[in-house]
C-alpha cells in the first residue's frame, strides 16, 4: 500500500494549492520541498483574474485580501509596452491584488495544514521510478536519504524541474536573449517629479512616465502619489544566466538603469528587487504514467502576472481528478482531461504573452505604428473586454463532450440563490471543493438522476434572479459540465444529464 496518495515536489502557489485542493477532496497528499526554510525572494507581486475568483469559491478570499497592501486597487495593467486600463467600466472583466509571492506561499501553506496536508522542508527528490500502480521517490531529507511511495506524483518544483527531467519529458521553447530588472524604490532629491507624473533627471532632462524606449533597452516607472514610491523597471538586452537564489541589490538595478537612460538615476530605500528573464516553453505532455506537471515545471510565459495565476489554476483543474483516481471513482479518461484541458488553457497564456513579446521588443518605426494602433483599439469596450478575458484567463471554456449549452465548459457564474435554508451563492456551494448539482427550475425528473451520484455530487435546489438555465452541474473547478436550457424537454434534459454524469464522476454507486 502507497505511503500517500500523491507526492507533490515543490512547495510554491502550484504545489500548494494541489495540496488544498486534494486535501479537501479526500485526497492524502504529501509535499516535499528541497528548501529547508520558505524563500522570501522576491518574485510575483500579485494575483489576478480567474483564480481570485476561485479563492473566493473555496472561501479563501478574504484571508488574501487582509495579507494585501490594496485589495481593491485599480484596474490598470501593463500589456507589452501598453496599457490595459478598465477604470472606466462599471464591471471590470479582470481584477488583481497586490501581495508578494512569499505571502501566497505562507496563506496557501497555512490553509494545507488546516486541512491536514504533511509539508516536509528540506527534503529533495533525487530520483522517480514507477510501475503500473506507483510512483517510488529517492528522496534526501536532514537525516539522510529514504524512499517513499504514492499512488501519483506532480512536479510543481519551477521552469527547471527537476521531475520533469526525470520522467523525460521535452520543455521546448525560446528564451529570451534580455534580463528584466525590477525595483520598488525612492527617487532621490535631485529628481523633480513634475505635476502630471513625468520626472526631471539631472543630465537628462524630462522623462514621461510608463515606458522610455531607446537602442540600450527599455526603461519604465510609475510613482505611487499617495506613497511616494516608484516602481521602476530596466530591460536590457543580454544573454547571462543569472541563478535565481542570487537577490538583486540596489547597485545592480542602478547599474542597468545607468546603462539604459544614460545618466545616473538617484534612488534609496528599496521596497522591492527582482530580476527576471523571459522564456516561452511548454512541455511537450503533461502527464507520463504517474508522473504529472503543474505551475512553472508546465510552461514558462514571457511576460509577467501570468505564470503565477496559470499555475494555480493548473492545481485546482488537477486535484479533483487525481483524489477521484485515488478513491477508484474516476472514470477512464479523467485524469488524461487534465493534460488536454490545461495545455489548451496554457496556449492561451502563450498566445497574450507572446503578443506581449512583440510589442515588447520591436524597436523600429514599424513596431512602434503596430503599438499605436494596438493602444488605439484598446480604448474600444469590445476590445478591451476582449483582452481582459484573455489576459485574466477567464475566457477559458473546456470541451464537454455532448452538451452544446452555451455555458457548457465555462466558469460557472456566482449566481445569488434563493433556497429553503436561506440566501446562499454558486460561490458559497463550492467552498467544499466538491461536484454540485444545483436546480433553478421545478425539474424533479432531473434531481431524481442526480440523486443516484449523491455519494459524489452534491444536490441544491434553489431560485436566482437571472436564470441561466433550469439546472447546472458544475465540476469542482468550477466549470461548467452540463447545463439543461430553460425550457429543454425532459427525455433531452435527462439523456444528457446522466452523460455528463457518468463522464466526469463514473458510474453510479452500486453499479
Amino acid at each position: 500500500m502507497p505511503d500517500f496518495d500523491v507526492i507533490i515536489v515543490g512547495a510554491g502557489p502550484a504545489g500548494l494549492t494541489l495540496a488544498t485542493e486534494l486535501s479537501l477532496a479526500g485526497a492524502r497528499p504529501l509535499v516535499l520541498e528541497k528548501h529547508l526554510v520558505p524563500r522570501e525572494t522576491q518574485k510575483a507581486s500579485g494575483i489576478g483574474g480567474r483564480i481570485l475568483d476561485v479563492l473566493r469559491y473555496r472561501g479563501l478570499l478574504e484571508r488574501f485580501e487582509a495579507a494585501s497592501s490594496d485589495p481593491n486597487i485599480a484596474p490598470r495593467f501593463p500589456f507589452g509596452t501598453l496599457q490595459l486600463d478598465f477604470t472606466q467600466l462599471a464591471d471590470p472583466p479582470m481584477r488583481a491584488m497586490p501581495i508578494p509571492q512569499h505571502v501566497i506561499e505562507r496563506l496557501l501553506g497555512e490553509r494545507a495544514h488546516e486541512l491536514g496536508t504533511e509539508i516536509r522542508r528540506g527534503h529533495e527528490v533525487l530520483g522517480v521510478t514507477q510501475n503500473a500502480a506507483e510512483v517510488t521517490a529517492e528522496v534526501r531529507g536532514p537525516e539522510g536519504t529514504y524512499q517513499i511511495r504514492a499512488g501519483y506524483l506532480v512536479g510543481c518544483d519551477g521552469g527547471r524541474s527537476r521531475i520533469r527531467e526525470l520522467a523525460g519529458i521535452p520543455f521546448p521553447g525560446t528564451t529570451y536573449p534580455e534580463v528584466n530588472r525590477l525595483g520598488q524604490v525612492r527617487l532621490g532629491d535631485a529628481v523633480t517629479v513634475l505635476d502630471n507624473g513625468d520626472i526631471d533627471v539631472p543630465g537628462l532632462g524630462r522623462v514621461a512616465t510608463g515606458f522610455t524606449r531607446n537602442d540600450r533597452g527599455v526603461f519604465a516607472f510609475a510613482i505611487d502619489p499617495e506613497s511616494g514610491t516608484t516602481s521602476l523597471m530596466a530591460t536590457e538586452n543580454e544573454t547571462t544566466e543569472y541563478d535565481d537564489e542570487e537577490p538583486l541589490t540596489l547597485a545592480e538595478l542602478s547599474a542597468s538603469v545607468r546603462r539604459v537612460l544614460g545618466v545616473d538615476l538617484p534612488m534609496t530605500d528599496p521596497k522591492r528587487l527582482s530580476r527576471f528573464t523571459f522564456k516561452d516553453r511548454q512541455a511537450e505532455r503533461y502527464r507520463d504514467g504517474r508522473i504529472l506537471l503543474a505551475g512553472d515545471a508546465a510552461h514558462l510565459l514571457p511576460a509577467t502576472g501570468t505564470a503565477l495565476n496559470v499555475g494555480m489554476l493548473d492545481s485546482v483543474n488537477l486535484g479533483w481528478k487525481l483524489a477521484a483516481a485515488v478513491r477508484g471513482r474516476a472514470p477512464e479518461g479523467l485524469v488524461d482531461s487534465y493534460h488536454n484541458e490545461r495545455h489548451m488553457a496554457a496556449g492561451r497564456a502563450r498566445l497574450q504573452t507572446r503578443a506581449q513579446v512583440a510589442l515588447r521588443r520591436g524597436r523600429d518605426d514599424a513596431d512602434e505604428a503596430l503599438r499605436q494602433v494596438v493602444q488605439e483599439l484598446l480604448l474600444d469596450e469590445p476590445a478591451l473586454r476582449r483582452m481582459g478575458g484573455l489576459v485574466g484567463h477567464s475566457d477559458i471554456r473546456y470541451p464537454m463532450p455532448g452538451v452544446e449549452h452555451p455555458l457548457a465548459g465555462t466558469f460557472a457564474p456566482d449566481l445569488a440563490l434563493h433556497t429553503e435554508a436561506g440566501a446562499t451563492s454558486v460561490a458559497e456551494l463550492m467552498h467544499n471543493a466538491r461536484p454540485v448539482f444545483l436546480e433553478l427550475a421545478d425539474r424533479p425528473e432531473l434531481r431524481v438522476i442526480a440523486q443516484e451520484w449523491s455519494d459524489v455530487v452534491e444536490i441544491h435546489s434553489g431560485k436566482a434572479e437571472d436564470q441561466p438555465a433550469d439546472a447546472l452541474l458544475i465540476r469542482p473547478d468550477g466549470h461548467l459540465a452540463w447545463a439543461a436550457a430553460i425550457g429543454e424537454p425532459a427525455d433531452t434534459a435527462a439523456d444528457t444529464l446522466r452523460a455528463a454524469l457518468t463522464h466526469w464522476f463514473g458510474s453510479p454507486a452500486g453499479v
